[in-house]
């Protein structure tokens, strides 16, 4: 008798911008997306599948930013296993150097681009979105989130 094959769990992979200049990170004020609207958050994105993780972010750094960051620019700071509605896995990135004007290449889904203090982040930052800028502060690579 054949055994059923059983279907492996998949995670949602996304990936997250620490856009870093001055000790500032670059937040953008999220909107009429249906997910935390109005409050504060970085440029991120899903994987969209057969992309490596620093090609990902580069991707969202030109369509949210219009942002172009050299792939050795970008490094990976963090990593967070995460408990929403489904679980997920959020690499966390940081670059000091890009090319081009920082603009909001999508205002129907973020009303503002502004830079703040990293030890100073606003009240309404995405909670998962503040720990792991925390995280980065303090040097630490990993964290669970929402368990």
């Amino acid at each position: 008798m054949k055994a059923k094959k059983q279907t492996r769990f998949s995670f949602i992979a996304a990936v997250h911008l620490f856009l870093i200049q001055n000790d500032q990170v670059l937040l953008l004020q999220r909107a009429n997306t249906g997910y935390e609207d109005g409050n504060w958050s970085v440029i991120a994105g899903h994987l969209d599948g057969n992309e490596e993780v620093r090609a990902a972010m580069q991707r969202e750094a030109r369509e949210e930013a219009g942002i172009d960051i050299a792939l050795p620019d970008l490094q990976v700071v963090g990593v967070m296993h995460r408990k929403a509605e489904e679980e997920r896995i959020d690499f966390f990135l940081t670059a000091h150097t890009w090319r081009g004007s920082i603009t909001n290449c999508e205002p129907e889904k973020c009303s503002a681009l502004q830079w703040y203090p990293l030890a100073a982040l606003p009240s309404n930052t995405i909670p998962y979105v503040r720990k792991a800028l925390e995280n980065y502060r303090e040097g630490r690579w990993f964290d669970s989130f929402g368990w």
